[in-house]
């Protein structure tokens, strides 16, 4: 990038002040200080997370990221709040079940890396959060195979996707009421689980910290987790691991 830059400036095809403000480290938009040098330090553009953000500001924070990035992720992102953004910038997508609002270049979006992420769900109220976590990982370039409700209470089902599932490079499995799904697909492969629980079960479920200590406590190894109801940090991580991996080959 730094090169590019270098070289268009030295062919005027651009001043030395539009040079320096695409080298600038962030940009101040009153609101909001937009990170462009997120992708050198950690590989992928900043992540938006819209709640608690306006429609405005959102739009902001996206046309800022977009002048030097070829993708674009904002989680937490409510229907009416998504359906406000895309008035003004009509190219994006929204995936309503995952409440994420995305962009990709075309350059970007005909990269297929080899390889895939597996996301599994215990059980269809579990979805929410799956779909957060397979789309962040496929935005962030990740080939994502989705293998839902397959909880443990009907594990045959698992199974069923026994070798699916042991030929991918990293798994999300996402689970609430008990949270037992992590460690029985830890007993079951050779990569790195990312465990995720969410906030589904009845009343001593405690809005998924049973969820979460049952993963914490895993006897499986190999299981690493993120917070309650989290999929955006489980397909980050699925998604740099999966990344790591492409270097490798």
């Amino acid at each position: 990038m730094l090169e590019n830059i270098l070289n268009q400036v030295k062919n005027g095809e651009l001043s030395v002040a539009e040079a320096q403000e695409r080298l600038a480290a962030f940009e101040d938009l009153g609101f909001a200080k937009v990170d462009h040098h997120r992708k050198k330090r950690q590989g992928f553009p900043e992540i938006v997370y819209g709640e608690g953000k306006t429609s405005e500001q959102i739009s902001s924070i996206v046309e800022s990221l977009r002048s030097q990035n070829n993708q674009i992720l904002v989680t937490r992102v409510s229907m009416d709040k998504a359906e406000k953004v895309l008035k003004i910038m009509p190219d994006l997508i929204y995936n309503e079940v995952a409440k994420i609002l995305y962009w990709k270049s075309i350059e970007t979006a005909d990269k297929r890396p080899q390889g895939y992420i597996a996301v599994i769900a215990a059980g269809t109220s579990d979805i929410r959060v799956a779909e957060e976590a397979a789309v962040t990982a496929e935005v962030l370039g990740s080939n994502v195979h989705r293998i839902y409700d397959v909880g443990v209470a009907g594990i045959h089902r698992l199974l069923h996707h026994a070798e699916e599932i042991q030929n991918a490079v990293v798994s999300v499995v996402v689970a609430g009421m008990e949270g037992a799904l992590p460690s029985v697909v830890g007993g079951l492969v050779a990569h790195p689980v990312i465990a995720v629980p969410t906030s589904i079960g009845y009343g001593a479920n405690f809005n998924g910290l049973s969820a979460l200590l049952t993963m914490l406590n895993s006897c499986a190894s190999g299981i690493s987790v993120v917070n309650i109801d989290n999929g955006f940090g489980g397909g980050y991580n699925a998604a740099l691991i999966h990344k790591l991996i492409q270097k490798g080959l």
